[in-house]
């Protein structure tokens, strides 16, 4: 693997008698998002700001690039500095200050750009969040979940090459939160920035994280890939995330990641033990970053709840369909072969309709929303992990709707 973009060697932390951090050492790839998970008081918060130079460890070293930032000149570490944006936890809004003027005010300070290209850049992250009408408003007048994606809309406006975010959707209902996951993950592959996020919420970052970290009693217990921490065998991790784990995802209210994939491995075993068919069927909106670009991500969120909504009122009580990724959609389909899960996409096909997906009242022009499927049937000797690769690869559109 390349060199970390930056690393953190074996800082410590006390504030008096009360040692946070105590020894950690992680590595922050660039390009990549990576998580830090752990339970509140765990020191998650005070690492965010070891990284971008708010705090000074004990001892240990924070190094960007390989190079010490305790060891930088003045200049140095402003140049660097200015390549890392920081979304606090209680927002950090200058109550003196419009929502318009806290989102330019980076702009302000930082860069060269004149009022029109200043205007032009807050007004499209005020739209891209949703933030409509509310340019003129000051902090005491939001609420606290408005609050929060003022401050993100503020940390992204200067197009920062390393992001840092505090639980960036604390207060949030589960639209919105899931809008500002999509968000951040959208922004990250277009822009390709890395991002540290810092939540509680699981497992929705493991949808758009490549990287997560556990912090436990001031260390770090698990740093992987969110499939490597939802497989380890390390009985701490495993009971933290079941601890936070729903059976329904919070947004589309089918089954959760976890429950499905259990249900996979006992459909798996009846197969093998019982000679018992089964198929599954992945359902993938296609191009939700093209709704949440034109419509807004809270549109787009909204839209691929109502779809799984959709989904999951055609299947029978002895199926289950789970939220198996940022934009896919899982079916199992018990004692069913490959034709007969092909009937069953069939109609889903002549039953969905636009109206089910959008309000078109609310919706601009322009807007598509297509579906593809993919079909695997399971195999007696086979494993689940092929027959996901499978399924994966089989994918075709199967609806479309144009407005």
């Amino acid at each position: 693997m390349d060199q970390p973009l930056i690393e953190i060697k074996n800082v410590t932390k006390c504030f008096g008698s009360n040692c946070v951090l105590d020894g950690v050492t992680l590595s922050i790839y660039r390009g990549q998002l990576t998580s830090i998970i752990g339970q509140s008081g765990t020191g998650k918060s005070v690492l965010l700001k070891h990284i971008i130079g708010l705090l000074t460890p004990d001892s240990g070293q924070v190094l960007f690039q390989g190079q010490p930032l305790a060891a930088m000149k003045k200049g140095e570490h402003k140049v660097v500095k200015r390549k890392f944006s920081y979304v606090f936890q209680d927002t950090a809004l200058f109550d003196s200050l419009t929502v318009f003027e806290n989102i330019a005010l980076p702009l302000m300070e930082n860069t060269a750009y004149d009022e029109t290209e200043i205007s032009n850049r807050v007004q499209d992250k005020l739209h891209q969040l949703d933030l409509f009408d509310i340019e003129n408003k000051y902090s005491s007048q939001l609420s606290g979940g408005m609050k929060k994606r003022v401050a993100l809309a503020r940390a992204l406006v200067t197009d920062p090459e390393i992001v840092l975010f505090d639980e960036p959707t604390t207060g949030l209902d589960p639209i919105r939160k899931t809008a500002v996951h999509s968000m951040i993950s959208d922004y990250q592959k277009r822009f390709g920035f890395t991002g540290i996020i810092v939540s509680h919420e699981i497992p929705d970052v493991f949808f758009i994280s490549q990287r997560v970290a556990m912090l436990h009693e001031g260390r770090i217990r698990f740093e992987g890939t969110p499939e490597e921490i939802q497989q380890t065998a390390d009985p701490v991790v495993r009971n933290y995330i079941r601890g936070l784990e729903s059976p329904h995802d919070e947004l589309t209210g089918v089954a959760s990641q976890s429950l499905g994939q259990k249900r996979l491995i006992r459909e798996m075993f009846r197969l093998q033990r019982h000679n018992r068919p089964f198929s599954i069927v992945l359902l993938s909106v296609e191009n939700l970053e093209d709704v949440d670009r034109i419509a807004g991500h809270v549109a787009g969120q909204t839209a691929l709840k109502n779809f799984a909504h959709f989904v999951k009122n055609n299947i029978y009580l002895t199926d289950i369909c789970f939220r198996y990724d940022m934009n896919k959609i899982m079916v199992v389909l018990p004692d069913t072969d490959v034709d007969q899960a092909g009937m069953f996409c069939d109609k889903l096909s002549r039953n969905l309709d636009t109206d089910a997906i959008f309000d078109l009242s609310e919706q601009p022009r322009g807007l598509c929303f297509a579906v593809s499927a993919g079909i695997a049937q399971a195999k007696g000797n086979g494993q689940i992990e092929s027959m996901l690769s499978d399924v994966e690869k089989q994918q075709n559109i199967f609806w479309e709707c144009r407005i």
